[in-house]
Order: structure tokens, then sequence, then C-alpha cells
């Protein structure tokens, strides 16, 4: 029965659009723009290194022809945050060597709430395929990795109370960052005037030196990465406005798309990752702010000038030697231009 389950569930993936499990928050739905090896990509790892982290031998699919289910090996099973998509991919083409085709199957990641739940529950990432040779993944093999933004509270309570001891190591830098619409003035707010904004102390932009116009302030929903940061890291503890649903972004899409909408856009402030917004969408029409006149740049990122900086962090349960070594190889000097090979800002030169 196992097996015909299987089947079926390889049939509707060819059918449907990828997370099917969560039709309305899978990172594919979320990334609009091209995510490929460039012409000048590199290989990294080395000849010596290639057999440390490979998948396992596939087996046929009983009853089905062409079709096959694949083990894990000591490559690890991933999910994460629509914002680490891209790094999966290098990875896999770094250390398997998938065709570009096949990669939007294997990277089937179902955003931040649910890859840090599979984690903490020990569950496995059922979506995953290698389409070229017909192979959908051992959905029976726990989540290895989660590659994502840093857990909410509620999140780390939920892996406490589970036993689950996690091991967050970062990899990278990007920058939480504050968007308006490009024809609104203002280009600089301060850390003070967002959390007044976001308190709704601060009710139109002429306020803070811009056009005596209604702030629109949207937020995104509770448990996604860039609400717990906002949360967390912008609010410190202090209570934002409640707002009408109309005024939550479902997705990071949403939150870039309502802050460049030509309409009423000029009002919006929105946030999210900056790289999210460079590599993985459609962003025109917004401005990125400075926050107390520092800019996102790569310089500021790495030095933490910026408030806002934040880091990726590759999270693995507490004892798993096999994924330890593969996070260790993650943030080497080798494993370092993997990750600047893919756009990110590596955690130093």
């Amino acid at each position: 029965m196992k097996k015909f389950v299987c089947w079926m569930l390889i049939g509707w993936m060819i059918a449907l659009p990828a997370f099917a499990e969560n039709p309305d928050t899978g990172s594919w739905s979320q990334i609009n723009q091209a995510v490929s090896a460039g012409e000048d990509w590199q290989r990294f790892v080395t000849d010596e290194e290639a057999e440390w982290f490979q998948l396992g031998e596939k087996m046929p699919l009983q009853g089905s022809d062409g079709l096959y289910i694949g083990a894990w090996g000591n490559y690890p099973s991933m999910d994460g945050s629509t914002v680490c998509v891209p790094m999966a991919m290098e990875l896999a083409r770094q250390w398997l060597g998938l065709p570009e085709g096949d990669m939007n199957g294997f990277v089937n990641f179902s955003t931040t709430p649910y890859a840090y739940d599979r984690l903490i529950q020990g569950r496995a990432n059922p979506l995953v395929t290698i389409k070229s040779q017909g192979v959908m993944m051992d959905d029976s093999h726990p989540i290895d990795l989660v590659l994502a933004t840093y857990p909410n509270a509620d999140e780390r309570q939920q892996a406490a109370d589970a036993g689950a001891e996690l091991v967050y190591v970062p990899f990278c830098c990007d920058a939480f960052i504050f968007m308006v619409n490009d024809r609104n003035p203002v280009d600089s707010l301060t850390v003070r005037q967002i959390q007044e904004i976001y308190t709704g102390q601060v009710l139109t932009w002429a306020q803070v030196g811009g056009d005596d116009r209604i702030v629109d302030a949207y937020q995104r929903p509770h448990g996604s990465g860039s609400q717990t940061a906002m949360e967390e890291m912008v609010m410190r503890g202090l209570q934002m406005s409640r707002v009408n649903e109309n005024y939550i972004s479902d997705g990071m899409a949403d939150a870039v798309q309502q802050v460049g909408n030509y309409n009423n856009g000029q009002n919006a402030i929105g946030y999210s990752y900056l790289y999210y917004v460079n590599a993985l969408v459609e962003s025109g029409g917004i401005k990125v702010l400075a926050i107390d006149g520092i800019a996102p740049t790569d310089e500021n990122l790495q030095s933490g000038a910026y408030p806002f900086t934040v880091n990726y962090f590759a999270v693995y349960r507490k004892g798993d030697e096999n994924t330890e070594a593969f996070v260790n190889w993650l943030i080497s000097p080798e494993g370092q231009k993997a990750v600047a090979q893919a756009g990110y800002v590596p955690l130093g030169d």
C-alpha cells in the first residue's frame, strides 16, 4: 500500500505545482526570477572531497515503469526558508552535480515554520524529486538540515518541549530591509521612526520628512521569518499595531508587490530581506531605505554597521555528526566561496 501511495504522490507532483502540501506558503510560489548557475560557475568541492556527501542507491518502485525511490545516503535532507532556496541549489550543484532541470524539484522548501516543525518533530520533506531520473527521494527519512532565518520564540519553545536540541550555525550575512515605493521622497528612517510607524505613533509620511500622505504599514504573518525579525530585532518588545488582514502580506512576493503598486503603493512601507528583493522576485517600483543613514551594502553587513544585519543559519539536531561535517564545509573557506557564488554575502572577506 505504501508503494502505491508513493506512486500516486509522484503523479501528483508531476501534475501540480511544487509545495502541494502547503500550496499557499510554498517557497516556489514566492519566487518569480530564474535561479540558475551563471556561465562562470565554479565547483569548489575537490575531487578528494567529492565522495563525502552523496545520495544513496535508488531502487525501482514496484508496480511502476521507470519510477524510483532514492535513498539519501550521506547527503543531508533539507528544508528551509524561501530566501535560502538558491543556497540549497548551489550545494546540490557542488556535491551532486544535478542538472539544472532537476533543481526546482530537488530543492522543495516549505518555508520557515513548516521547515522547523519538520526538523523538531523528526518528519520528512515528502516533496523532493529528481525528475530526470524519475526519482522520488525516500519520504520516511527525517529532515537533517534546515537552511533558514532564525526561529521565533514559539519555535524555540516547541523545540525545547520536544527535547530537540538544535545547533544554529550562521553561514552568510544579509539585511533585513524596509522598502517604500520609489516615488516616496523618504530615503532613510531611524530605528525609532520605524518603531513609531509600527506602533501607530506616526500616521503620516509628513511626520518623518515625506509627503502629507497616510502611512500604510504592511506586516507579515506571525511565524514567518521576516515577522520574527521584525518582532524581535526591530520592535524589541514593543507591541505592533493590530491591522486589518488586508495589511498582512501572505507571502514575501506579496509584500514587494504591495509596496511597488503604482496606484496606492506610494503610501506603503513593508519589510523583507535584501537578498530576496534583489535576486528572487520582480521588485520594480520599490526603494530600499537606509536605516539611521546607513545603507545595507556588503561592507556594512560584514562589519555589522547596518542596524538590521542578519544571518541565515544552517540548523541541525545536536549529535548528528554527518550533518555537522556538512555544515563545517559550508562555513569553510571553500564553502564560503560557494555562498558568494550563490549571490549571498559571506561571513567575512
